[in-house]
């Protein structure tokens, strides 16, 4: 790989000859832009302002421009003129554990390659170091005409430097967070941990760009004198969007599950505290009618059609009323419900006396029909029997 910066590490007093080449490539696919009309390429020009003439790279310098538009020029010799010791020097400042790097300053990532045999010995204790510590180093550098902050770290066999943004460069997230008040309920996070646990752990090396892929098939398609390729089918979105958050975590654990060949049960959860205030309101509710069923006891049975159901039911009755009759209370509603027990209760005496009398209508009518037919017995027998000749 081609560096792309010399220099050295400065490591207290070691110095270490290394050489920057870059870690990462981009793969996108870059586009070139054309006259619409005829295909012609559309070039960009550097043209000065002043004489509208066409200026060449080794004519162009820098400049900066002032709040009022005056350009101040910079030449190459009062940058060089500057104090920059780290202008071919990595200089490491401190080694602090990785978790101290917020991840939001990462930028461009650099491979270290020892420049030469003589720095491979202090490369290679420098790398082992920072293995056994378990942190990484925190260094200056310059590059392109700026000093930048970078971090320092061992992958597999090589030391590697990824850039930083300086502190001063992260912007806060003000504004950035809901402002409504929102409550999480614990059978919410205890679907989504479900889901994460589902949707569980990936290699990040089968990942891939499926957007850049179908954009070279394109280009395939056309240069061999296609149409492209034809519009993908819509997916099913399921019927419009999803507002209840539990039915769509509910979902979502469901559909990780197919697709990773699961079973695709997923035992519903409700929010604890819409549980805990359902069953409050139940027992409040059952308590409530409870003591409404147990002021009505005495009241509501009815006599059955049997005369020794209906004994009982007056019985159960007399017994119950009987307390209330006794007690006192203070209050109106006490008084009430005693006056309405007792005039039950006298009813159901009544209804007794009428249905004892009844029964003993019953018992003499029978009584006299038995004795009568004695009677009619006794006289047969008595009559003397006629002998005819």
């Amino acid at each position: 790989m081609r560096s792309i910066w010399n220099g050295a590490i400065s490591f207290g007093l070691v110095s270490i000859p290394i050489k920057l080449v870059n870690a990462t490539e981009s793969r996108s696919v870059s586009f070139r832009q054309v006259h619409a009309a005829d295909g012609g390429r559309i070039r960009y020009r550097k043209v000065c302002e002043l004489d509208g003439e066409e200026v060449a790279q080794a004519d162009i310098g820098k400049a900066y421009e002032d709040a009022d538009g005056t350009m101040i020029p910079i030449t190459d010799e009062d940058l060089a003129a500057l104090p920059l010791p780290t202008a071919k020097t990595i200089e490491i400042v401190a080694f602090v554990p990785a978790g101290d790097i917020d991840p939001l300053q990462m930028d461009a990532a650099y491979y270290l390659s020892a420049s030469g045999v003589p720095a491979a010995k202090p490369y290679t204790l420098l790398r082992e170091a920072l293995k056994r510590s378990e942190k990484v180093a925190v260094a200056k550098y310059a590059l392109r005409g700026r000093e930048r902050l970078g971090m320092l770290r061992v992958v597999d066999d090589v030391i590697a430097m990824h850039g930083l943004l300086w502190p001063d460069e992260i912007r806060a997230p003000e504004g950035v967070a809901p402002e409504t008040p929102v409550s999480v309920k614990d059978a919410e996070l205890d679907l989504a941990d479900a889901l994460m646990a589902t949707l569980g752990e990936v290699d990040i090396d089968s990942l891939h760009d499926d957007y850049r892929e179908a954009v070279e098939e394109m280009i395939a398609a056309k240069a061999a004198g296609g149409e492209g390729l034809a519009p993908p089918e819509p997916e099913e979105t399921g019927g419009g969007k999803v507002i209840d958050l539990m039915a769509a975590l509910e979902s979502s654990v469901r559909a990780a599950k197919e697709a990773r060949g699961e079973p695709a049960e997923v035992t519903e959860l409700r929010p604890r505290a819409q549980e805990s205030e359902g069953s409050s309101a139940r027992s409040r509710a059952g308590s409530h009618d409870g003591s409404r069923a147990g002021a009505r006891a005495g009241s509501r049975a009815t006599p059955k059609e049997t005369g020794a159901k209906r004994s009982t039911a007056r019985t159960a009755k007399k017994t119950a009323a009987a307390p209330a009759r006794k007690s006192t209370s203070k209050t109106s509603t006490a008084s009430a419900a005693s006056k309405a027990s007792s005039s039950k209760a006298s009813t159901a005496s009544t209804a007794s006396s009428k249905a004892t009398g009844r029964s003993a209508r019953s018992a003499a009518q029978k009584q006299t029909a038995k004795k009568e037919s004695v009677k009619k017995e006794s006289a047969k027998k008595a009559t003397p029997r006629r002998r005819t000749a």
